[in-house]
């Protein structure tokens, strides 16, 4: 029997398939994230006719340091050439063009589950539900394939809401073996907390504010990250290996060092130091 249905490698950002959708779609204001004002449907100003990045190497130093924790999960190239079928966003008439930028942010919500579902399916404690999570996934990646009139009208709230149910229940399986009493900081405010050297085992972490936490030393193996907000998170030598529903995006957001230990499904940032 299949473990997964969608190959991991396609829920990873491609931009040599993708017509820079994420630098047209997404709007961002002025702020220690990104140096100008954008709105939503208008390009980028350093996005080059070629559908590039225009200062891609040095975004931080720009004042982009938001584009560089950013990750479509692959929707880009699902949407640039499986929806909208390869046709160039920049000569497409103006309404296709619309129509795109409309239809990016949803599929890059669905591969977000798909990503989720994938993990859900890695992890052996939860085989009890690996049926369920299949079908599920199954109906997932269905979805991504719709046309962009079916994508406009997708109630993706209500998906999501069926997938977070079993992915709640598949967090509660995966956390039963952890010994000792598991932590419970759900949606916790945890901003700027000191965490140093914490036992974290087996925590439940989904939708906890950690900006600025101090996590230095802290063991987080097995625990439940979904959501959770690592932005400037210190996780010098934290050991994370084995945690659960963690993104690229969470982990390029936070700061870390050749110390820190990272599941298998996630890369070390680049801008990662040691002792940083």
């Amino acid at each position: 029997m299949r473990e997964t249905t969608v190959d991991r490698a396609e829920l990873r950002g491609d931009c040599e398939n993708c017509f820079g959708l994420c630098c047209v779609a997404l709007p961002f204001a002025r702020s220690a994230d990104f140096a100008l004002d954008k709105p939503a449907g208008k390009a980028c100003p350093n996005l080059g006719a070629d559908h590039r990045c225009g200062i891609h190497a040095r975004l931080r130093e720009s004042g982009f340091s938001g584009c560089t924790v950013y990750d479509c999960f692959g929707a880009g190239q699902k949407v640039s050439q499986v929806t909208f079928g390869g046709r160039d966003r920049s000569t497409a008439p103006r309404e296709e063009a619309r129509r795109m930028s409309e239809a990016f942010p949803v599929v890059r919500q669905l591969h977000e589950l798909l990503w989720y579902l994938n993990e859900a399916l890695a992890l052996p404690a939860a085989r009890p539900v690996h049926g369920e999570l299949r079908r599920l996934l199954d109906r997932t990646d269905a979805l991504t394939r719709l046309s962009p009139d079916e994508l406009a009208a997708l109630d993706v709230p209500a998906h999501r809401q069926d997938v977070n149910a079993l992915l709640l229940r598949t967090s509660e399986l995966a956390r039963a073996g952890v010994p000792g009493r598991r932590k419970d900081r759900r949606g916790a405010d945890l901003v700027g907390a000191r965490l140093k050297g914490a036992d974290l085992r087996g925590a439940n972490l989904r939708g906890a504010c950690l900006i600025a936490a101090d996590l230095t030393g802290a063991n987080l193996r097995r625990a439940d990250l979904i959501g959770a907000d690592l932005r400037d998170t210190d996780l010098t030598d934290a050991d994370l290996s084995g945690a659960f529903f963690l993104t690229q995006p969470q982990v390029n957001a936070a700061r870390g060092s050749a110390g820190t230990r990272l599941p298998e499904s996630v890369a070390r940032p680049a801008h990662w130091t040691a002792g940083s």
